[in-house]
């Protein structure tokens, strides 16, 4: 796919989803800035996988709940590697607090990570894309933007947010040459990881044993296994390339079927 010396900054790269999503875009010949906020260890061990392969990459720290931290990452992305071509949007806050245990303050934090940090995002990137008269933003939400979670309220409204904010930004800067999709996975399998540590992409080893272990999951996952971050990195890869110019606004379930059961 025609991904070859684009531009990405991957936001929550430093751990599951994102780094999974920035290793794979670097694979392909992206140059892509690994964004984090407290896993630097998670950030350093992306890059070194990406350097391990003769890829691009940089690293950038921010705060996304802040607009001048994020204007701040922006711009030294753009400095570094002359624009910004594509944004995954991808960082979020999962405090899987129950209805009557979230207060004001974890209602803001969630809703200042999760839904206005992809609209400050996107905000902060278009000037760049602009000038080229092409971007692809593909922003991380969750099958909970459709389907109601039984761990965290909060949480599954700022995804269904993300999904309409991907449908309102794409009719906005269409005009531009800028695509705007949402991707919606299901239980994806990142490992064990804190905070400040992270666990890379499955190996080839690591998925075979992990299919032994799954025959289960047919009860919940019709294909047999939740997903990893290398099969939403794959789809990334797809909306980021010149092949996927006539898509716009769009929300892909990503989960393996499970929605369907």
């Amino acid at each position: 796919m025609s991904i070859v010396g684009k531009i990405a900054l991957v936001t929550g790269a430093g751990t599951g989803i994102g780094k999974g999503v920035a290793i794979e875009l670097a694979r392909r010949g992206v140059m892509v800035a690994i964004h984090y906020n407290q896993s630097d260890v998670g950030a350093l061990h992306t890059k070194q996988m990406i350097d391990d392969f003769g890829g691009s990459s940089m690293i950038v720290q921010a705060n996304i709940s802040q607009k001048d931290e994020i204007e701040r990452m922006v711009s030294n992305t753009a400095g570094h590697y002359g624009g910004i071509d594509i944004l995954v949007n991808n960082a979020a806050l999962q405090l899987n607090y129950g209805f009557f245990e979230h207060d004001e303050s974890s209602f803001d934090r969630m809703m200042n990570i999760n839904l206005k940090g992809y609209w400050q995002c996107i905000q902060a990137v278009v000037p760049y894309m602009k000038e080229k008269h092409f971007g692809r933003i593909i922003n991380m939400s969750s099958v909970h933007s459709k389907r109601p979670t039984d761990f965290d309220a909060v949480y599954s409204m700022t995804k269904g947010g993300i999904r309409m904010l991907g449908r309102e930004s794409a009719i906005e800067l269409a005009r531009y040459g800028i695509t705007v999709n949402t991707i919606e996975p299901g239980a994806v399998d990142v490992g064990k990881q804190s905070a400040r540590e992270s666990k890379p992409i499955m190996s080839a080893e690591d998925v075979a044993k992990h299919k032994k272990t799954t025959r289960s999951l047919h009860d919940k996952f019709p294909l047999g296994r939740v997903g990893r971050p290398l099969d939403v990195a794959q789809l990334v890869c797809f909306i980021a390339s010149d092949e996927s110019e006539f898509m716009t606004g769009s929300a892909i379930r990503l989960d393996g079927g499970s929605m369907l059961l």
